[in-house]
């Protein structure tokens, strides 16, 4: 499977902090986003840099969202995911 750039991972997750911040609200989302070591995210939500692993991060950004209100969270991003099948998480 083809790997995934730095800019495809900075778009989906952008898309997964966007779409927290619809369902928890601006506040919440941009917390736990910016709790992911590595990621900067502008107050829009949208990731402007990945330091380090951008899967980690990846990873790291939806634990912090599932430890909110998970199942609902993993719901919410599995047509995000859908679109990047190399991908793996859990």
């Amino acid at each position: 499977m083809p790997e995934i750039s730095l800019d495809q991972y900075k778009s989906l997750l952008t898309e997964i902090i966007k779409k927290q911040i619809i369902i928890l609200g601006p506040d919440i989302s941009l917390v736990k986003a910016r709790n992911v070591a590595g990621l900067l995210v502008a107050s829009d939500g949208s990731v402007t840099e990945i330091k380090g692993d951008p899967q980690q991060a990846l990873q790291a950004l939806i634990d912090q969202y599932v430890s909110l209100s998970g199942l609902i969270v993993k719901k919410t991003m599995e047509p995000l995911l859908s679109k990047y099948p190399s991908l793996k998480v859990d």
